[in-house]
C-alpha cells in the first residue's frame, strides 16, 4: 500500500523539475554584443617613401700599388685600420735601391771631374789662340767637350734623382687617410708594378656615396613631379633622402642626391643616380649595402592602419560601423603605404568608423558595442 502512494509523487516531483528547467532555459538572456575599438577616420597629411636598392662606397677609394719591384720586408698597418695621409703602410727591400743611389752618386763625382777637366783644357787654350800659337779649331773642340761634360753632369744628377726616387718609393705610403681595405700579399712576398692585385685599397668615408638606380617609369614619373626646368634643377629641388641600413634601421643623417648618369643602361633600363651622407663616426663602409628612401607628400589622404585590415583573394577589406551599431565589410583601394599604415584612396570616407581590432570575430551584419579611440592617440601609438 506504500510503495503504491510514493510512486505517484515520485512521479509528480520529478515532473516538476523538469518543467522548471525548461522554464529556467527558456528564459535565458542572449550573450551581449562584443566590444570592440572603434576608428574614426580622418583625413591627414601623410608621407610616404620611395625605396631604392643601394651601395655604398668611400668618397675617395685609392688602390695602393707599388711604384718598384722587390720583396715586401714589412707591413705597418692591419686590415680595416684607420691610417692617416703619409701614414707607412709597406716596406719593400730598399738594399738594390740603395746600391742603384751610391753609383749614381759615384757617377756624378765623375762627371763633374771630367767638367772640371774640360774647363781646364778651354783656360789653357785660349791664351794659346789669342796669341795665334794653335787654331780656334782646337779651342773650339775643347769647348764642345766642356759642353758635353757639363751635359753628362746634368745627366748624372738626374740618374741620381731617379735613383733617390725609386728608394723613397720602397716606403709605401698612404696618399690619403682612410680605412685599409684587405691585404692579400704577406711579408716576403714579391711585389711590382706589374702586379694585377692592389697592395691594398685606402677608403676616405668620412662622406659615403650611396649609388642607386630608377627604372625609366620611376625616372619619367620623378621628372613629371619634379618643380624645375632642367634636370639639375630637379636634382637640386629633390628633398633630403634617408638611407635604410641593412638591419632595416636609419642611419642618423640624411643624404643629399647630387649626381645622375647622362644615360640609361641599355640593358637594364635604368639610370643611375648618386647620393652623399655624412659619415662622421665611420658607421658606413665601402661595400656596404642598403636602401635610399625618398619622401614624398601624399597630401590630404585617409590613412589607415594596416593592423585594422584583412585581405581575402589579394583583396584589402576592413570592417565599417553603420547603423545600429552593425559590422559590413567594406573593400578599399591603396595608393601607398607607410610603414604601419595604408593610404586610401577609395572605398572610405572621412568621418567613418572602422573597427580598430578583432576582426577574426566577426562577420557581416553582426552587431557590436563600439569603444571609439581618438585618432591622436592612435597615431601616438603607431606613428604614420
Amino acid at each position: 500500500m506504500r510503495s503504491l502512494i510514493l510512486f505517484p509523487l515520485f512521479i509528480i516531483v520529478t515532473a516538476a523539475i523538469i518543467t522548471g528547467c525548461s522554464s529556467a532555459q527558456g528564459n535565458q538572456a542572449p550573450p551581449p554584443p562584443p566590444a570592440l575599438p572603434v576608428l574614426q577616420l580622418d583625413a591627414t597629411s601623410t608621407t610616404t617613401y620611395e625605396e631604392y636598392s643601394a651601395s655604398l662606397e668611400g668618397k675617395t677609394n685609392v688602390e695602393i700599388r707599388p711604384q718598384v719591384s722587390g720583396y715586401l720586408d714589412k707591413i705597418y698597418v692591419e686590415e680595416g685600420a684607420y691610417v692617416t695621409a703619409g701614414q707607412p703602410l709597406f716596406k719593400i727591400n730598399d738594399r738594390p735601391y740603395d746600391e742603384q743611389v751610391n753609383n749614381a752618386q759615384a757617377n756624378v763625382l765623375a762627371a763633374k771631374a771630367n767638367l772640371e777637366k774640360a774647363d781646364i783644357e778651354v783656360k789653357r787654350l785660349q791664351p794659346l789662340v789669342e796669341n795665334k800659337v794653335v787654331s780656334d779649331v782646337q779651342l773650339k773642340a775643347a769647348q764642345a767637350e766642356y759642353e758635353a761634360a757639363k751635359a753628362a753632369v746634368k745627366q748624372a744628377e738626374a740618374a741620381g734623382n731617379n735613383a733617390g726616387i725609386n728608394l723613397g718609393w720602397t716606403v709605401v705610403k698612404a696618399p690619403v687617410s682612410g680605412y685599409i681595405g684587405r691585404i692579400p700579399f704577406k711579408t716576403g712576398a714579391l711585389v711590382g708594378k706589374g702586379e694585377t692585385q692592389a697592395l691594398t685599397v685606402v677608403s676616405d668615408v668620412k662622406e659615403v656615396y650611396a649609388y642607386f638606380s630608377m627604372s625609366e617609369k620611376d625616372f619619367l614619373e620623378f621628372t613629371g613631379a619634379s618643380a624645375g626646368k632642367s634636370i639639375a634643377e630637379k636634382i637640386k629641388g629633390m628633398p633630403a633622402v634617408e638611407l635604410q641600413l641593412a638591419d632595416k634601421s636609419t642611419y642618423p643623417a640624411k643624404g643629399k642626391v647630387e649626381l645622375m648618369e647622362g644615360q640609361f643602361d641599355k640593358n637594364m633600363g635604368t639610370i643611375q643616380f648618386r647620393a652623399v651622407f655624412p659619415n662622421g663616426e665611420g658607421l658606413l663602409r665601402t661595400g656596404s649595402t642598403g636602401k635610399i628612401r625618398i619622401p614624398e607628400n601624399s597630401g590630404s589622404t585617409l590613412a589607415v592602419p594596416q593592423q585594422s585590415t584583412y585581405e581575402v583573394q589579394d583583396k584589402v577589406f576592413v570592417y565599417i560601423l553603420g547603423d545600429s551599431n552593425k559590422v559590413m565589410s567594406q573593400p578599399i583601394n591603396i595608393s601607398g603605404q607607410t610603414t604601419a599604415y595604408y593610404l586610401v584612396n577609395k572605398g572610405l570616407q572621412p568621418g567613418q568608423k572602422i573597427v580598430f581590432a578583432g576582426m577574426d570575430r566577426l562577420r557581416d551584419g553582426a552587431v557590436i558595442q563600439p569603444q571609439v579611440l581618438a585618432a591622436d592617440s592612435v597615431r601616438h601609438a603607431i606613428p604614420l
